[in-house]
């Protein structure tokens, strides 16, 4: 694992601040235009981040095909 990318997924200080500026400005002038706009290009860098984390998964092995172990599931017990 020491070779595989470090990723910070914690929450910034910019997205909170990019919530607080849209959430307290008017929407109906520039700056609150320019808040939303903000917000909504922090929360896609996020989404990108979380796609990139999910995609950086090791993939499920496959399951057993044959063999005694790992293909029958005991319900009764």
């Amino acid at each position: 694992m020491a070779d595989r990318p470090q990723m910070n997924i914690t929450s910034s200080a910019s997205i909170g601040a990019a919530v607080n500026s849209a959430s307290n400005s008017d929407p109906d002038t520039v700056q609150g235009v320019a808040s939303t706009l903000m917000l909504k290009k922090a929360l896609d860098v996020q989404a990108q981040g979380a796609i990139a984390l999910l995609n950086a998964l090791p993939q499920q092995p496959a399951l057993a095909t044959e063999g005694s172990v790992g293909r029958n599931i005991n319900t009764f017990a």
